[in-house]
This record gives C-alpha cells, sequence and structure tokens, in this order.
C-alpha cells in the first residue's frame, strides 16, 4: 500500500472526494462522496443499489480525487482497488454519519442496505501546482 505524503494528509480530512468508477459501458462514472480515512485506506458508506456500488462490485479498480477548495492548485489523487463489505447494522454508516452531521438511514429506501468501501491505495498522486 502507498502513503499518502505528510504534506497533503490535511486533505483526508476535507468534506467531499470525488469517486470515479467504471460503469457498464466501460466509461468512467465520476460521484461525489463523503469519506473516513482510516487504517491505511479510505473509506466510504454507499448505498447498495447505487450505480457507482454495482460498478465497484463488478470492477473494483477506482480513483478517488480530493480537490483543496482553498487551493484548488493543490490536490490528492488516490488510485486503488475497492473492497465492498456489508454494513448490515450500520456500525459504519453511522461513524460516517457522525462526520457529516447526518443520519444516512434517511437516504436509504425500505429494502436498501448498505456498505463499506475500502480503497487501499495502490498508487497516490499528491500534486502541489503552486511552483
Amino acid at each position: 500500500m502507498t502513503q499518502v505524503p505528510d504534506s497533503h494528509r490535511d486533505l483526508l480530512e476535507t468534506t467531499v472526494a470525488t469517486l470515479a468508477t467504471i460503469g457498464p459501458d466501460g466509461r468512467p462514472q465520476l460521484s461525489e462522496v463523503w469519506f473516513l480515512a482510516e487504517d491505511g485506506a479510505i473509506a466510504l458508506s454507499l448505498n447498495s443499489s447505487r450505480q457507482k456500488t454495482k460498478n465497484l462490485v463488478a470492477r473494483p479498480q477506482c480513483c478517488l480525487f480530493i480537490l483543496d477548495l482553498a487551493v484548488p492548485q493543490r490536490y490528492l489523487e488516490l488510485r486503488g482497488d475497492a473492497e465492498v463489505a456489508l454494513d448490515v447494522d450500520y456500525t459504519f454508516a453511522d461513524r460516517v454519519g457522525h462526520k457529516y452531521g447526518a443520519d444516512l438511514r434517511v437516504h436509504d429506501q425500505p429494502g436498501e442496505s448498505r456498505v463499506v468501501v475500502r480503497i487501499v491505495p495502490h498508487r497516490v498522486n499528491a500534486v502541489d501546482m503552486r511552483g
């Protein structure tokens, strides 16, 4: 696993990231997501019925892009493979919800479920174009 350099670790505490997955037609799909950085990985709570989740199950290759909103010339790109596991009791979803002050259950319809998606980066691009 590749580590995020100290110069960009602060970006792991930001509020949103862009998740790129590979759709069924082979083209990229981008989605804004909430996330937690923990144990050398980035973890997401996703609804199992969403296309991005289906994409990750079919093709785990993905990229997470985190832009420094204060300094848009600075960003972090994490390329890796997703590991998808059920979050039956919403334990992880509640942790994500705590970070964002939200109850993720309200975003799910009856019969839908949540999964934990862990992205362990294989490649990290930490960019600062300010010169």
